[in-house]
């Protein structure tokens, strides 16, 4: 018998007060799939689960245990973890003390004003807290405070407890500045994208080119991949959704002779650089994959050069400022990266020495490493300084929003956040997908989730932290599966996708801080808010001001295909995205061919291939049906396409979003969700059905011009 098949063998006493257990912190005990049925979760998923939230269950007594605990928790604590607020309204906080004892409690805002919270009734009776009885007093926060980080404090006994209080908007107030005008923009896989001068690799001043190039074709914004930070040495990780931190940058992107002190370095270093970058430049004119390790390696190699250039003050000033303002994050970061330089990711100082940045090996690595840690908070500033020249050629070509960033759904295990952060992230468990129409076998993202206690605990600071690096100079953020903020799918490690369950998050928290950061960076968010979520959770992104995402084979009703004015508005709307093939490639069934290679269909492949044309057929006839397309079946490729992206113009969406990969006639798939060696994810540059594709032509390239055209007219139509 398998320890899975002892879990699962429990009496119905038992497996009741485990579901009891389960509910109690936020573990789901059923789920529905995307075909509509309910699901029972099964009790070793369960346990799985609870073990990595830190619940003992280990038979019912200790089970009967751990319920009373997390009932008992609240009280345990003087005030919440955290308290966060929709600004305007007035919240209650309870707080507990020992019975009978005064309280008081204020707030100190952010700008160091008080502000007294005032006492409502409660008559809620004492409660024996670890043989203390304990009272609960609750008191109303005032609805009158500013946005921003605050902090809340109660005074009983003679000692003070304190937390983070957080007034977030009710509404994002970007998105409301952008009602009255539709925008469309490009999409892009930046590292892709390459011109003439790249190293092979789509980089920081190719951002800012393709920025400026569609910008004087009047897009609104570039939207872009996850430009999160890779391992610090090749060889690093294809995937950009599978980042080692999601808080600072990938150094892969840099252009290095856009960085000031290039034009210093002496004869013999710049003669070096070139030559490196004369062996990469060859790369660019291939259709072939890309190889991110030799470029990064060249690069490395030339960034070593530039650092040891000396700055001048004003430099040296603006170097030391960033430093300081990033603070501990990333000189923890720094560490992690010169570490990791030098040990391999199955080295035992990871789970010994090294086991968190706060033991003493660590520290006697911060002397002993300072010059490397030094190179990679230099690195950072770098790519900083690139990223804001990046936003700064979006706005200045016209762009209304600019650069929008990609935000991953999480990290991966071993790497830097899953090192720094330990205390806020769940181990045992990794982040995926339960099984859908599209992936039937569900998918495993190999992602350590949030721990939703601890985080809340931490008063979210590496959550806000996060944001605000990635919005420092972007228009927009947009948040890659945005229902993980509501719940994600856990998975016992050892277990399929398949069999997993949701862990529910604190929404109100996570959305609020959300829309606060991005409020006070002038930006918008998009959540990818495609698979299976719950009916309200649409609703309330709309309510906070968050625009959702329509793909146009995605958008059915119980009757099929909907009409596109039937479309959301707060949306951005396309007709593909980067887990689907090019459209050309979709058209051509492509998905079915990848995934029938792969082994990944459940299903008879000539029953996933009359599937599949039905529902394009589908598509196609609302197409026709708007005059946008011949009745005949002579439609070319290229004049299909066009027509797909002037029906999704025909929607009420004011973003609208173009795929780059579509304007040049790309049809090779870039990511082939379920699969990590199976096929090579993320390694397909930019090319059409002449080659590769370079920004220094795309101005001129005619499918560009012709469906950028085809775009702009529609919406000039539609206005």
């Amino acid at each position: 018998m398998t320890d899975a098949t002892h879990h699962d063998n429990v009496n119905t006493d038992d497996d009741g007060l485990l579901r009891e257990l389960a509910a109690a912190n936020g573990v789901g005990t059923t789920f529905r799939g995307w075909d509509g049925v309910e699901r029972s979760v099964s009790p070793s998923t369960l346990r799985g689960v609870l073990a990595a939230l830190g619940v003992p269950n280990n038979g019912p007594a200790e089970m009967q245990r751990s319920l009373d605990a997390t009932r008992l928790a609240p009280w345990r604590r003087t005030l919440p973890p955290v308290v966060v607020v929709r600004e305007g309204q007035q919240v209650h906080v309870d707080v507990h003390v020992p019975h009978g004892s005064p309280v008081s409690v204020w707030i100190i805002a952010e700008d160091g004003s008080r502000h007294a919270a005032v006492q409502h009734d409660n008559w809620d009776g004492p409660v024996d807290v670890d043989g203390v009885l304990t009272g609960r007093a609750t008191f109303a926060v005032p609805d009158h405070l500013d946005l921003g980080w605050h902090t809340l404090l109660a005074e009983a006994d003679g000692g003070t407890a304190e937390c983070p209080l957080v007034v977030t908007p009710q509404r994002l107030r970007t998105t409301g500045l952008l009602a009255g005008r539709r925008n469309w923009g490009l999409t892009a896989q930046l590292y892709s994208v390459r011109s003439s001068r790249s190293w092979g690799i789509g980089d920081f001043a190719d951002l800012a080119d393709l920025a400026g190039i569609s910008g004087q074709e009047g897009a609104g914004f570039v939207l872009v991949n996850p430009l999160h930070a890779a391992e610090p040495r090749p060889p690093v990780e294809n995937s950009p959704y599978l980042p080692t931190t999601r808080r600072f940058f990938n150094p892969l992107y840099l252009r290095v002779e856009e960085i000031p002190e290039y034009g210093y370095l002496d004869t013999a270093a710049r003669a070096e650089v070139e030559a490196l970058a004369g062996r990469l430049h060859a790369a660019n004119s291939s259709a072939g994959l890309l190889d991110r390790n030799s470029s990064y390696q060249a690069k490395l190699a030339a960034l070593e050069l530039v650092f040891k250039v000396r700055r001048g003050p004003g430099r040296e000033r603006q170097f030391a400022g960033f430093c300081t303002e990033q603070g501990q994050g990333l000189d923890d970061f720094a560490l992690w990266c010169a570490l990791a330089e030098r040990l391999a990711p199955s080295a035992p100082e990871w789970t010994g020495d090294a086991a968190d940045p706060g033991t003493p090996y660590c520290a006697e690595r911060r002397v002993q490493l300072a010059d490397r840690i030094d190179f990679h908070r230099w690195l950072q500033w770098t790519c900083d300084q690139q990223l804001e020249s990046a936003q700064r050629s979006a706005r200045q070509a016209g762009m209304e929003i600019g650069v929008i960033h990609d935000l991953a759904v999480g990290v991966k295990l071993g790497g830097s956040d899953a090192w720094t952060l330990d205390g806020v992230l769940a181990r045992g468990v990794t982040v995926g997908a339960p099984p859908d129409m599209f992936n039937q076998q569900g998918q495993n993202w190999t992602q350590p989730p949030w721990h939703p206690a601890r985080l809340a605990e931490s008063g979210y600071a590496a959550y806000r932290d996060m944001l605000r690096t990635v919005l420092r100079h972007a228009g927009g953020i947009r948040v890659d599966h945005v229902l993980g903020l509501f719940r994600l799918w856990w998975i016992p490690a050892g277990a399929g996708p398949e069999e997993g369950t949701y862990v529910y998050y604190d929404h109100e928290a996570l959305i609020g801080i959300l829309a606060l950061e991005a409020q006070r960076a002038g930006a918008i968010v998009i959540g990818e808010d495609l698979g299976v979520f719950e009916p309200w959770v649409r609703d309330y992104l709309a309510e906070r001001g968050i625009f959702g995402t329509s793909i146009l084979w995605f958008e059915h009703g119980a009757d099929g295909p909907i009409a596109p004015e039937r479309y959301r508005r707060q949306c951005l709307t396309s007709v593909n995205t980067h887990d689907l093939p090019p459209t050309a490639g979709y058209l051509a069934g492509e998905h079915v061919t990848l995934r029938e290679s792969l082994g990944l269909l459940k299903r008879p492949v000539a029953e996933e291939r009359a599937e599949a044309a039905a529902e394009q057929e589908a598509v196609l006839a609302l197409v026709r049906e708007r005059g946008l397309l011949p009745d005949n079946a002579e439609a070319g490729v290229r004049e299909t396409v066009e027509a797909l992206y002037a029906y999704t113009a025909l929607s009420p969406s004011l973003l609208l979003g173009v795929a780059l990969v579509d304007a040049v006639g790309e049809t090779r798939t870039q990511n082939q969700p379920g699969t990590s060696t199976e096929y090579p994810n993320w390694c397909i540059p930019l090319a059409g059905a002449h080659g590769p594709v370079l920004l220094d032509g795309l101005a001129a390239d005619p499918g560009f011009r012709s469906l950028v055209g085809t775009v702009k007219s529609a919406l000039h139509h539609g206005a």
